[in-house]
Formats: structure tokens, C-alpha cells, sequence
């Protein structure tokens, strides 16, 4: 029983961290580019766009994780209907464990894998955002230490 949940929770984790990974990549790069294109965005608004972008972007991400972890556990028969399933991935997946859907005996391990997953993850968006606000912080010191250098000369 304990193999069954790990042949079908390993390979949803992997599929999991693929999201993920390709999601964090394409957010720093976003970011670096939009920094790069544009290193006098000095005003506030203007340069936490991109990470008001990569937030929202990566929260798409953990939202889309979430609902793969909801359609295995249909696909296993754990649930008959998607919205329970994936409400269900969703309390493990934040680590939530409200405990109000219980699985049966057989696929039970799958919550605490899925939970694994789930801190993971969203401590790769949180690692990734912090990259990308302190790579706006170092653009924006370097702003501002440009234009007083400017106004000395």
C-alpha cells in the first residue's frame, strides 16, 4: 500500500517541481530583462510591476499544481467530483490540514507527500520573489547613487 502512494505521488511531485522550476526561470528572466530594459525606473509603481507580475504569475503556477494533485486523486477514484478533490489538494498542499476530508486507508499517504510537495514549492516562490525584490532594491540603489554622481559633477 505505502509503495502504491509513492508510485503515484513521486512522479505528481516531479511533475510538480517541473511546473514550478519552469515558472521561477521564466519570472527571474522576466524580470531581469524588465530591469535591464528599463534601469531609470525609479518610480515605485514602476519597478515592482515585474514583481507584481512574478506574484501573480507563480501563485498560477501553485493554483495549477494544486489542481494536478485534485485530478490524480480522481483518476484514483479517491473522489467522484473535481471541486472536492482539488479543495482537498488545496488543504494539503498549503499545509492547512483543516482535516474535514479524510481519504480512505489505501491513498491516505498521499496527503502528507502532497503537503511535502506543497512547502517546497511555495518556498521556491517565496525564494524566487525575494531574488527578484532584492534585484529591484540593487537596481534601485543604483539608480539613485547614478543620479546623485550625476548631479555632483
Amino acid at each position: 500500500m505505502t509503495l502504491r502512494n509513492f508510485a503515484a505521488g513521486v512522479p505528481t511531485m516531479l511533475l510538480c517541481l517541473i511546473v514550478q522550476v519552469v515558472v521561477v526561470f521564466w519570472c527571474v528572466r522576466y524580470c531581469a530583462r524588465q530591469t535591464a530594459r528599463d534601469p531609470s525606473r525609479t518610480g515605485w509603481p514602476r519597478a515592482i510591476g515585474p514583481l507584481v507580475v512574478s506574484m501573480l504569475v507563480m501563485m498560477i503556477a501553485n493554483v495549477l499544481q494544486i489542481v494536478l494533485w485534485g485530478c490524480l486523486f480522481v483518476w484514483l477514484g479517491e473522489f467522484e467530483e473535481v471541486y472536492p478533490a482539488v479543495y482537498h489538494s488545496a488543504v494539503n498542499f498549503t499545509s492547512l490540514g483543516y482535516g474535514d476530508v479524510v481519504m480512505k486507508q489505501e491513498w491516505k499517504l498521499l496527503g502528507p507527500l502532497e503537503a511535502a510537495n506543497g512547502v517546497l514549492m511555495m518556498s521556491m516562490t517565496a525564494a524566487a520573489l525575494t531574488a527578484i525584490l532584492q534585484n529591484i532594491i540593487r537596481s534601485q540603489a543604483e539608480a539613485i547613487r547614478t543620479g546623485q554622481s550625476r548631479r555632483s559633477e
